[in-house]
């Protein structure tokens, strides 16, 4: 996580010096999550520009419920849960699904590395570069096929590297039912690849 000018602050009392009036602390948090959300919120969506979309508005939630966040509490996982419900809004306005893209860039510029590109072996061969690309668009096309809420498990938990609690706390539900739906998400997911491959 990125932290402006080497700046030390907690999340969370950025947040309470956001409520007492510092003009820096709301810009300094918006900043620290600034590619790491957006990112999160392109592979959701599958567009660069909803992600935008979205991330505005999960900013301007937290601006207006900064009020009602629980100080005993950590930010990550409230700011996450506000911008996957944010997401599903989305979803539910377009009355269509939208896969989460691993194709999209991870920064702004969009000739900027992808997920895929960021997993693939540092050691390819020009010659394996085809059957990457082909590779990739089969698991582009695999995790297309997967309901919303396997893919949400896996983002968080995989992508995002959030722990088990902090997914139960992002989607509002049990840990062991995160534990069984990372599972089962994980399951489908092979049984598309296996019959795809």
């Amino acid at each position: 996580m990125e932290s402006r000018a080497g700046d030390v602050r907690s999340d969370e009392s950025l947040l309470r010096m956001h409520l007492e009036g510092a003009a820096d602390a709301f810009p300094t948090l918006l900043g620290r999550y600034k590619n790491e959300l957006h990112g999160f919120l392109t592979k959701f969506l599958g567009s660069s520009t909803a992600a935008d979309d979205v991330f505005q508005e999960t900013f301007l939630q937290v601006h207006l419920s900064a009020a009602t966040f629980d100080q005993t509490r950590k930010f990550k996982p409230w700011l996450y849960t506000i911008a996957a419900n944010k997401a599903r809004d989305f979803h539910r306005k377009r009355k269509r699904r939208m896969m989460a893209s691993l194709e999209a860039p991870i920064g702004k510029n969009p000739e900027s590395a992808t997920l895929l590109d960021m997993l693939a072996s540092d050691q390819e061969q020009p010659d394996t570069q085809s059957e990457t690309a082909d590779q990739q668009a089969l698991v582009k096309r695999v995790l297309d096929g997967l309901p919303d809420h396997h893919r949400e498990v896996i983002l968080l938990g995989y992508f995002q590297r959030m722990s088990y609690q902090q997914v139960a706390d992002v989607l509002a539900i049990p840990l062991g039912t995160v534990k069984s739906r990372l599972h089962a998400a994980v399951a489908l997911f092979s049984k598309h690849w296996r019959k795809a491959s």
